[in-house]
C-alpha cells in the first residue's frame, strides 16, 4: 500500500491530473451524508493514491469545533450533489483521527480499512496475456 497525498482547497484551484471518473475538485465542500441519511459534515479534503492518482479517502469536517473523520470514498457514491456514505455515523465519528493535511501512511490505512470492516485489496495479478494478438489464443 502506498502513501496518499492531500489535495485541498488550494490544490483545487490551481489544478492538477486526477486519473479518475471521479473529480476530487468537485467533491471539496459537498455535504456528507451516512447510511441512515444524517448528516455528518462537509467534505474538507480529499486523499488520492500517490500511485494510482485516484482519490481513495475524504476528509469530513464532523462540525465547527470537532475533527475530521476519515471516510472511503469507495463504496460511497455521490447522490443528488452529496457524498452517501454506507456507515452508520458513530462509526464515522469513531474512526481513527491522524488528522489532516499530511500523507496517510500505509500503516494508518490499514488502521481505516480494518475500522470500516473493508477488505484490503491485494494487487492484481499481472496480465499474462499482455501482447497476444486477439485470435491467436492456444487451444
Amino acid at each position: 500500500m502506498c502513501p496518499f497525498v492531500v489535495l485541498t482547497d488550494e490544490f483545487a484551484t490551481t489544478g492538477g491530473t486526477v486519473q479518475t471518473d471521479i473529480d476530487p475538485r468537485n467533491l471539496i465542500g459537498r455535504k456528507a451524508f451516512d447510511s441512515n441519511g444524517t448528516k455528518i459534515g462537509t467534505i474538507d479534503e480529499v486523499y488520492l493514491d500517490d500511485a494510482t492518482g485516484v482519490p481513495e479517502w475524504a476528509a469530513i469536517r464532523t462540525g465547527l469545533f470537532s475533527r475530521d473523520a476519515f471516510v472511503p470514498l469507495e463504496p460511497s457514491e455521490i447522490v443528488e450533489g452529496t457524498l452517501r456514505i454506507p456507515f452508520d455515523r458513530a462509526l464515522i465519528k469513531d474512526a481513527p483521527d491522524f488528522g489532516v493535511g499530511r500523507h496517510l501512511s500505509p500503516e494508518q490505512e490499514l488502521q481505516l480499512y480494518h475500522h470500516y470492516g473493508l477488505d484490503v485489496a491485494s494487487p492484481p495479478p499481472p496480465d499474462r496475456d499482455f501482447g497476444r494478438l486477439a485470435g491467436t489464443e492456444d487451444a
